[in-house]
């Protein structure tokens, strides 16, 4: 009887982690491409590839309905798939040649790690594969939380890819620069010196030597959760105001929208179009 319940229990163990395989699976699997006309009459056409990094935990999901939404309005398309190891390697799937505001989504084996660290080396390589092996030399940025506070590590803390590529647009949402503070803190330019969060403090260090692009513009977007005035329910907004410490010498814009949580940020139809406008709309 023992042995029957035994049997019974690890058949129903291997039926869940096949379940769980297969919807880790689905979830790295990339959102699909759909080939767009470039017709759309209030859309700036350019074979600058935009980024898409997603934040903790993220996956295919978080991009999808940007991704759908701009390829049913014929405004950019998704041409490329980046899957990253906690190994580093960096497999790629799709093509930039000859496509017009080409989407480029990475995808992370795994980042539900307890901090953005591992990220910040899996995201290194992944621009470097793309500046070496697919010379990208412009690209444009759309990142949520962590893959913000990643792309800032990567790119500030390595010269050789600022030398390599140059950040056009960049677009942060609900994107933790400093965890040293909560929802009670208000930013002064001074607060820095405050500052426990010793990744910041190294970053700190690294921008005052940094060569960024003079036509870089940062886009630090926030969400102002139903009741929580200074949270997106998640990030508070304070983490979000210390880019304005570190980015200096380049274009800065930041909003905060109300009544939107932190997954909203890249889910709401209107900051979809935001989005859409700020990176690929005519003057």
């Amino acid at each position: 009887m023992f042995k029957k319940i035994l049997h019974r229990v690890a058949i129903g163990l291997a039926v869940i982690i096949v379940v769980l395989a297969g919807v880790q699976l689905y979830l790295l699997r990339g959102t699909p491409g759909k080939a767009i006309t470039p017709t759309n009459s209030s859309v700036k056409y350019s074979a600058t590839p935009t980024l898409l990094i997603p934040g903790w935990g993220g996956n295919t999901w978080t991009y999808t309905k940007l991704i759908d939404y701009y390829q049913d309005q014929n405004i950019a398309t998704n041409v490329m798939v980046v899957r990253v190891a906690p190994t580093g390697a960096v497999q790629v799937s799709g093509s930039l040649k000859g496509k017009q505001n080409p989407l480029i989504q990475v995808i992370y084996d795994w980042n539900y790690s307890t901090t953005y660290q591992p990220q910040v080396r899996e995201l290194t390589q992944v621009l470097q594969v793309l500046a070496t092996k697919y010379h990208v030399q412009k690209l444009n940025v759309i990142a949520h939380s962590y893959g913000g506070t990643e792309l800032l590590h990567a790119y500030i803390g390595s010269k050789t890819l600022q030398r390599e590529i140059a950040l056009q647009k960049v677009v942060f949402l609900g994107v933790p620069v400093d965890e040293s503070f909560g929802t009670n803190t208000k930013y002064t330019k001074w607060l820095f010196k405050k500052s426990h969060d010793q990744m910041f403090k190294t970053i700190l260090k690294e921008v005052k030597e940094a060569q960024l692009p003079r036509r870089l513009v940062f886009y630090n977007w926030m969400g102002s959760d139903e009741g929580k005035s200074t949270t997106d329910g998640e990030v508070p907004q304070i983490q979000s105001l210390m880019l304005k410490t570190l980015i200096k010498r380049v274009h800065y814009h930041q909003h905060i929208f109300t009544d939107t949580t932190h997954t909203e940020l890249h889910q709401r139809v209107k900051i979809i179009k935001k989005i859409a406008h700020v990176i690929w709309g005519k003057e």
